[in-house]
């Protein structure tokens, strides 16, 4: 069964100059070039590792910031903020980092690289199919979210905060801000800690 063009055509090709010598190069393994989209995601990603340090920097003081807005987070109700503080936070992480919002963000811990966008989500260091250009093994245009964790820690004054072992990802919490929960628990940490010295 034929699938190509007419016998008139094949004819007309074989009677072109050399081209039984001839081979159109079609490298199988070649990857085609990422969305522009997606380009433009690998950009701002690999320059928040770049600035690694500067944003551990920023971040610490935000942290504390947010922090010492929880007696209003408190008065208004966790809950009820929940919803306008998780829409900055991903518009926010979202640009910077491409963020997944898994509600449980440890780029502090792993260079301002999120390993949520590792294609296996593993949050515990690279599978062992990086490429020999430190490149993803499913998305080969993209470089090994764990590659780029690594640098950005070397950046960072707590950069060995990576070779602490993570916890399972807790899928009940996406979608949720993380920035809020992790100021709630700090909170809660501080008032234990404060009621414990008092007795």
């Amino acid at each position: 069964m034929r699938t190509g063009g007419t016998m008139a055509e094949d004819a007309h090709i074989a009677a072109l100059p050399g081209a039984q010598k001839r081979k159109v190069a079609t490298p199988a393994a070649a990857a085609p070039p990422p969305p522009r989209k997606a380009a433009r995601g690998y950009a701002v990603r690999l320059w928040s590792v770049r600035h690694a340090r500067g944003l551990e920097w920023f971040y610490r003081r935000f942290a504390g910031a947010v922090l010492l807005l929880h007696p209003l987070w408190k008065a208004l109700g966790y809950g009820r903020v929940e919803k306008p503080v998780r829409f900055v936070e991903r518009q926010v992480k979202g640009f910077m980092f491409d963020c997944r919002m898994c509600g449980q963000c440890v780029l502090s811990s792993t260079g301002m690289s999120c390993p949520m966008n590792c294609p296996k989500q593993l949050r515990n260091g690279p599978c062992g199919g990086v490429r020999a250009n430190g490149h993803c093994e499913v998305k080969p245009d993209m470089p090994c979210v764990w590659v780029k964790a690594w640098e950005g820690s070397r950046r960072m004054v707590q950069g060995d905060a990576i070779l602490k072992v993570q916890k399972p990802v807790d899928r009940t919490l996406a979608g949720t801000s993380s920035w809020l929960r992790v100021t709630q628990e700090a909170a809660d940490g501080r008032d234990t800690a404060r009621r414990r010295d008092a007795t």
